[in-house]
């Protein structure tokens, strides 16, 4: 099963050298244990853009979709038979990036 993990934060470039290299090591953990799908950081909200076309003329607007504290700085997805395996995973990634994480289920497509 695939999960997506968040890395929540409150801050924009916040990553330090030494959390890039403690992630990087997570990283090639997760290749190893062949639990890698996709890592990436996120831009700051502040830059996104916001699409509803659920009517007839879309709307486009600048910015985040919420006003929040906190956003989603980077993500993981990840490949764990259960999400016992997936959480005990990811205790280490959250301690690798020095920020809390979040982990859904992907939905099977």
């Amino acid at each position: 099963m695939q999960y997506l993990v968040n890395v929540i934060d409150s801050r924009s470039n916040s990553g330090t050298a030494e959390e890039a290299i403690a992630i990087d090591a997570f990283n090639e953990k997760l290749r190893a244990g062949g639990h890698w799908v996709y890592a990436a950081g996120l831009a700051d909200p502040t830059v996104s853009t916001v699409i509803d076309g659920r009517r007839d003329e879309p709307i486009v607007t600048d910015g985040p979709f919420v006003e929040a504290k906190e956003w989603a700085a980077g993500l993981w997805i990840i490949e764990a038979p259960d999400l016992d395996v997936a959480l005990s995973l990811m205790v280490e990634g959250s301690r690798a990036c020095n920020r809390r994480l979040e982990v859904r289920p992907v939905l099977p497509g």
